[in-house]
């Protein structure tokens, strides 16, 4: 049985913008665009959808999924922000560069929120092959950046 797991009750979540003031990151990695950036659109549209201000929504693009724990540690450092989602797409091949990229990005956001600054929400797809992405960013299983969105606002709401 597939679901869309993008599917939430909207009423349970908490305000997005309390007092105008709350400021959203999303780092985004170029690699795999049609996956990552319908993904991007799902994250902005849901943030939007909740009350945060276009102004409020800092997007920045890396060119890979390596490269999202840098630009995460980054806008953290630069900007006051509230919570950072990082969305990829690591779609695995025949050789073990998967498992790196993956373990990787995967240690990176964890370390990151060891450190208790901001919460980073992981939107990163890690799938066999490219219909299993495609059915994460908009498709059979709904867009785990809308997920990315939703976690963002409970979590910057804790």
């Amino acid at each position: 049985m597939t679901t869309d797991l993008s599917k939430y009750d909207s009423n349970q979540l908490p305000s997005a913008d309390v007092l105008g003031r709350q400021r959203y990151a999303i780092i985004v990695a170029d690699w795999n665009s049609e996956i990552t950036f319908a993904m991007l659109q799902g994250a902005i549209d849901t943030l939007l959808k909740h009350g945060v201000s276009e102004e409020n929504i800092d997007v920045m693009h890396v060119p890979g999924t390596v490269e999202l724990t840098y630009g995460a540690a980054r806008i953290m450092r630069e900007e006051r922000i509230n919570a950072v989602i990082v969305i990829g797409c690591v779609i695995q091949g025949d050789t073990p560069h998967f498992d790196y990229v993956c373990q990787s990005v995967t240690q990176g956001v964890a370390l990151l929120n060891a450190q208790g600054k901001v919460p980073v929400i992981f939107s990163v797809l890690t799938v066999l092959n490219r219909q299993q992405a495609l059915d994460r960013c908009g498709g059979a299983l709904g867009n785990k950046g809308i997920e990315g969105a939703v976690t963002a606002i409970r979590m910057a709401n804790l």
